[in-house]
């Protein structure tokens, strides 16, 4: 860029921090192989993988095997609301989504999948003039088979900070 700016949508995409980018960069230059490959530049990146999953298990008191990574926040919001709902019907524990009409593309159009071609009972919560869920209207929709309330707290498109 050839003059100052203000960037303003670190929500969506942030410059990587040098720590990280050195820590990474051999996995970009020498272990670059597919981590499910069987030669021996994918058991490299293979390695590293593990070693990462076992590094953000630690810090998040957990185990390695319930870490996932996933390629982008689309993926990881359409599995979140996925397996969580899939996981309460198989268990019998509820079948009810709520989220807001100004929530991310990746879990609007999961949860109206998950209603319209599976059974799964969804509400749409409305938004005021500011984009703001009601706590009172929240609190209204929840219901004793409520699975999953899913609302960001900071909207990706028009900033509005949710009172959660």
């Amino acid at each position: 860029m050839t003059h100052p700016f203000i960037y303003l949508d670190h929500g969506a995409s942030t410059p990587v921090d040098p720590q990280v980018v050195a820590a990474m960069l051999p996995y970009w230059t020498e272990y670059y192989g597919n981590p499910s490959s069987k030669h021996e530049y994918g058991r490299s990146a293979s390695r590293g993988l593990e070693k990462a999953r076992r590094l953000v298990a630690d810090l998040m008191h957990a185990q390695p095997k319930e870490i996932v990574f996933t390629g982008c926040g689309s993926e990881s919001d359409n599995l979140a609301v996925r397996g969580v709902m899939w996981a309460a019907r198989a268990q019998g524990s509820g079948n009810h989504l709520i989220t807001s009409c100004i929530e991310h593309e990746a879990v609007i159009k999961t949860a109206v999948q998950l209603r319209d071609h599976f059974g799964f009972d969804l509400t749409i919560l409305p938004v005021d003039q500011y984009g703001q869920i009601d706590l009172d209207t929240l609190k209204a929709a929840i219901r004793p088979d409520t699975v999953l309330i899913s609302i960001m707290a900071a909207n990706n498109e028009i900033g509005t900070m949710q009172p959660i």
